[in-house]
């Protein structure tokens, strides 16, 4: 019942030997700008309102916030650019300030976005449910946080069944968005056309009057506020660098296309609607967004289809931001996944489900943001002022780390001059927007969102000691197997060619190893040890698990094939050398159990009178964290086999 269940809602089990399961669970640009553009599009809906009412009543200097925010949006896209270029198996934040200033910047900035990826899920939903229910009766607005409760369990199950699975149904939605969003915003030039030389005049003498009032610097000062303010509207552009395992290939193609189209969509949307205040005058209504103000104004005098219209294009842009939660989700895990595979988090949030996402890294998003929603009540105001301080974290020490690569490079990398340019330039808008943003919002509750980064910060740092010091542990036993023999670099020599052949009739003992290591080697050498002669025969089992740092192409397919027949070849050698026959099996896929389950009844029918060996590492002081940060697969196959009335024998290691 369980497993029918997770087939209808989740979906049925993908087949990484499918020749195109990268095809088939790839996005193209179109599909990605949906999925990964949504948040940084949806950001229309708050961010130049923000910049626009940070002016208060010099409103036509909001001319000059708006062609700062278009330069910015393409200077930050441009920058990205040049990091999905250089980084083009995906990464994003993480992996630059990993790789290009140090693995503990990268650990900052990977968690810092970790952090923003949660509130883009939670705001976003939260948002959304607010402009929805502001259609609503009011007697219904008791069961807003319900809704966005919701909202969040339905996006979190979208997710589990797959990246294409959970864009596709949004295509429509978010292109409503886009047609009714163009829509107003070429009518409101068109029709206004012959205003903008008033405009123009009107901000001319709104530059006089601050100037008078506050002095140059006092405007320049408040120019850059409103700028600064309207900061959410930059947040999202950074995601498909995180996101480009998800790609199409050619995957860099693919993501500079998607940038294209976010840097182009974006910063339309922000300078049309910026200047389309200005063109009527919009003002602010207490319980109104200016958009909504806009689209009423425009649509006075049109009767029910103008009513109708307005409406839907309110409705979309609640879709919409309901529709940027997705972007948290689809990179949120990945930024995990790849922290966890450098030790900084435990490493099976890099797993992957049968349905080829890190399921795991999907449920800790949806429940950090279910409970992120519990305590802010589902208050927009109150996720506002945690939001869009992490982000900038990440951007800055992103474009810090390109600064350094292309001074490191200079000589010798094609234009370094201007890509060095471009990346000083986005370090010096994103750290001034980060400085500006976190001395606004600190005393309004900014501050809560640095001490959540900061204890997620030493966490990481908790976990990563405790693989550091569980690695130095395992190098010793490594060391003990080199120290008597038993190489772990190369194949074992010896006379291999004196092992004899077969014994259809005599035990045989079945190993199963996760690579050519000091545990397997270990295990093997016990098995002999305590059996003596007894088993003739020795099969080898390796699973070659297919992960967040696995599946990123057919390369790094081929690759894992190569390096489990490698080990099994190695041990197979090994055993010959004991004068043992040996033979290798292996298998690849996400769960280990499950593809031991499919191999073990061929194995068993070659040698029937068998025994499987499996080895599990036996801490000397085991922990808090020893449970949740170690693989004990070896526990769920030992279940397995007990349930099907198969002889299992663990050997107990200890490091």
């Amino acid at each position: 019942m369980f497993g029918w269940l997770k087939k209808v809602v989740i979906g049925g089990a993908r087949d990484i030997y499918d020749p195109r399961i990268f095809h088939n669970v790839s996005l193209i640009a179109f599909f990605a700008w949906v999925g990964l553009g949504a948040d940084g599009l949806s950001s229309s809906s708050y961010g130049p309102e923000e910049a626009f009412r940070a002016l208060q009543s010099n409103v036509h200097l909001t001319v000059f916030v708006a062609v700062a925010s278009v330069i910015t949006v393409f200077i930050i896209s441009t920058s990205y650019s040049q990091i999905i270029e250089l980084f083009p198996t995906g990464g994003g934040g993480y992996l630059v300030a990993t790789k290009l200033l140090s693995p503990t910047a990268g650990m900052l900035s990977g968690s810092a976005l970790l952090i923003d990826y949660v509130l883009t899920i939670t705001l976003s939903i939260a948002s959304g449910a607010d402009y929805i229910f502001s259609f609503l009766p009011a007697a219904w607005l008791q069961y807003k946080l319900y809704f966005a409760f919701a909202a969040l369990l339905f996006m979190t199950v979208m997710n589990m069944r797959g990246v294409k699975e959970s864009v596709l149904p949004l295509v429509p939605l978010f292109m409503v968005f886009i047609v009714t969003h163009v829509f107003f915003i070429v009518y409101a030039f068109a029709h206004n056309a012959g205003d903008f030389p008033a405009m123009f005049a009107a901000t001319k003498s709104d530059i006089h009057n601050t100037q008078t009032a506050l002095g140059t610097f006092g405007m320049i000062f408040l120019i850059l506020r409103a700028y600064s303010m309207g900061a959410g509207t930059y947040t999202g552009i950074e995601a498909v660098s995180n996101g480009l395992p998800i790609l199409r290939e050619p995957k860099v193609k693919t993501g500079k296309h998607t940038m294209r189209y976010m840097a182009f969509s974006l910063s339309f949307m922000v300078l049309g609607l910026m200047v389309a205040y200005l063109l009527y005058n919009v003002k602010h209504v207490p319980g109104k967004t200016l958009n909504a103000v806009l689209y009423e104004s425009i649509t006075k005098g049109w009767g029910t289809g103008g009513y109708v219209l307005m409406i839907v294009t309110l409705i979309s842009e609640a879709i919409l931001l309901l529709v940027a939660a997705q972007t948290g989700f689809l990179d949120g895990p990945r930024v995990l996944a790849n922290m966890a595979l450098d030790r900084w988090f435990p490493t099976k949030f890099a797993t992957f489900s049968d349905r080829l996402v890190t399921q795991k890294g999907i449920l800790i998003m949806g429940i950090a943001a279910f409970l992120m929603m519990a305590i802010a009540s589902g208050s927009v105001d109150f996720l506002v002022v945690l939001y869009s301080i992490n982000v900038f974290i990440t951007f800055s020490l992103s474009q810090l780390g390109m600064v350094r690569h292309w001074w490191l490079e200079r000589g010798r990398a094609e234009h370094w001059r201007k890509k060095l340019f471009i990346n000083g330039l986005g370090f010096s808008l994103t750290s001034f927007i980060l400085v500006t943003v976190v001395v606004l919002k600190f005393a309004e509750g900014g501050w809560i969102t640095i001490v959540i980064t900061c204890v997620l910060i030493g966490l990481a740092f908790l976990i990563r000691k405790h693989y550091q010091n569980t690695a130095k542990l395992l190098k010793r036993l490594d060391s003990l197997v080199e120290a008597a023999g038993y190489g772990l670099d190369e194949a074992p020599a010896g006379a291999a060619g004196t092992a004899p052949g077969l014994d259809p009739t005599g035990k045989t003992a079945i190993l199963l190893v996760s690579g050519y290591n000091g545990l397997g080697l270990h295990t093997f050498l016990n098995v002999i040890r305590q059996f003596g002669g007894v088993y003739k025969n020795f099969a080898f089992i390796e699973i070659g698990v297919v992960d967040a740092g696995t599946f990123k192409g057919t390369q790094e397919l081929d690759a894992l094939k190569k390096r489990v027949g490698e080990d099994l070849e190695k041990y197979m050698k090994l055993a010959r050398t004991h004068g043992l026959y040996a033979e290798g099996f292996s298998s690849f896929g996400t769960d280990v159990v499950e593809e031991i389950s499919k191999l073990s009844p061929k194995i068993i029918d070659r040698f029937p009178n068998s025994t499987f060996f499996g080895g599990q590492l036996v801490f000397p002081n085991p922990g808090v964290f020893t449970g949740m940060l170690h693989n004990y697969t070896i526990f769920a196959v030992q279940r397995y086999f007990y349930n099907q009335g198969i002889p299992i024998m663990l050997m107990p290691v200890r490091v």
